[in-house]
């Protein structure tokens, strides 16, 4: 006989004692167990959560290992105390109840899911910490871990799912698998996003396409910025106002989008930037103007040993060179594309080791384009506006030096001021020519 047992048999002294009919003795004997059961089960349970959970937690975090204080942090014991109290149930339901074994069944099943339920939810949180050390660890800090954790849940949800409905309705597991297997159709409909979203997941590590902290930019969403999240369904990008656009997995394999992670890993930006020439700026380099581009310090050997093989040339091929159109000549436009190239080749913020070219493009109604093509050595936003945009503050002003005129579409003001020189120097000869 259990200390219960003897309980139980102190409990029907006592309603014997107080004239208690014999009809309903079971009930009030049922009735004061299972109260003094949740007493002793609730105080059971306060115990272990608020003592002994609460003094592993410091022992946890006063050991010198490392690893086990993220069990702590996720608090991964607190549903262990569930266990507790519920074992003490499972183990008294057949006292309590043997008066009434039409209920006993309904009770040990009800404990063995509560059981179940609470097993889960350690083994959840335990799932929790691992996904919480993997991601700091360098080896998986860019992988879609998470996607891959939530895969696992879901698989867990519907096991508990299938041993909770076996433990109920007394049947076997494979009956329910073999009845999710008739439903087929409708469970690919009801998780056809969670399907989608696992093999756009699997693709996108397999080929690298996408990690967490790249910088993408798809456009069909308005995504410009950092991804800071790529769960089973969803990737998360912050863009650069600071906003977040949620994109499903899947359209990072079906669209198409730009990852800049290569930009970011070469260590250099790309400057790709026109600056527009008016064509009628454009002339032959006269021997005063050579002169005085030889005092620059970027073009003095260029000039000189380029004026020598223009010489030779001329003289080779016997040309008269009293006009300046006859035989090969520099022109102002050429002389300035060479003074661009040696400026950014002697830049400081320049990645030598990459492209570095100044070219012409075809003539447009905006002029002629003059493009600079070349990598910073930064790739950091800031920096990169502040090089690029000094470059092109120095160029736009050493324009004036080559004879050159920056071509801009003429303003209002621009057309006024025309219009009163036009008016200024017809007034003297025919006042009614004014406009």
């Amino acid at each position: 006989m259990t200390e219960f047992d003897q309980v139980e048999n102190w409990i029907e002294q006592i309603l014997i004692s107080a004239n208690v009919s014999t009809g309903s003795l079971a009930y009030w004997k049922l009735l004061i167990s299972l109260t003094l059961l949740a007493i002793i089960a609730i105080v059971v349970f306060f115990v272990t959560k608020k003592v002994i959970i609460n003094y592993i937690y410091k022992l946890v975090r006063k050991s010198p290992i490392t690893w086990d204080d993220i069990l702590a942090d996720h608090q991964v014991f607190n549903n262990v105390a569930h266990f507790v109290p519920a074992l003490f149930v499972r183990s008294l339901a057949p006292s309590i109840f043997a008066d009434f074994p039409d209920i006993l069944p309904f009770v040990i099943k009800l404990t063995d899911v509560y059981l179940i339920i609470v097993g889960m939810t350690v083994f959840f949180a335990l799932l929790k910490v691992a996904e919480f050390a993997l991601t700091r660890h360098p080896a998986f800090k860019d992988k879609p871990l998470t996607s891959y954790f939530q895969l696992i849940r879901i698989i867990l949800y519907i096991g508990t799912g299938i041993f909770v409905l076996s433990i109920l309705l007394g049947k076997s597991p494979l009956y329910f698998l073999s009845a999710f297997g008739a439903m087929t159709a409708i469970l690919l409909l009801i998780f056809k996003d969670t399907i989608l979203g696992l093999v756009a997941s699997v693709q996108m590590s397999s080929n690298d396409m996408v990690r967490v902290g790249d910088w993408v930019e798809m456009p069909k969403f308005n995504a410009d910025g950092d991804v800071v999240a790529i769960n089973l369904n969803t990737v998360k990008v912050q863009n650069w106002d600071r906003t977040i656009t949620t994109i499903p997995t899947y359209y990072f394999i079906t669209d198409s989008f730009k990852n800049w992670r290569g930009m970011v890993e070469s260590g250099g930006r790309r400057i790709k930037r026109s600056i527009h020439i008016n064509s009628h700026s454009i002339k032959f380099v006269d021997p005063e103007k050579r002169e005085i581009f030889k005092k620059f310090n970027l073009l003095t050997n260029y000039v000189s040993s380029r004026q020598e093989e223009i010489d030779k040339h001329n003289q080779d091929n016997q040309i008269d060179t009293s006009i300046l159109i006859n035989g090969r000549r520099m022109t102002n436009i050429g002389v300035f594309r060479k003074y661009v190239e040696s400026y950014l080749q002697n830049h400081p913020k320049i990645k030598k080791n990459m492209t570095i070219m100044v070219r012409q493009l075809a003539i447009e109604d905006r002029g002629i384009p003059i493009e600079i093509y070349c990598f910073t050595d930064t790739t950091a936003w800031l920096e990169y506006e502040s090089i690029q945009a000094d470059i092109f503050d120095h160029l736009l002003a050493a324009a004036a030096y080559f004879d050159l005129e920056i071509f801009q579409v003429p303003s209002g003001k621009d057309i006024i001021q025309a219009a009163n020189a036009y008016n200024s120097y017809r007034s003297s000869e025919n006042p009614s020519l004014n406009i």
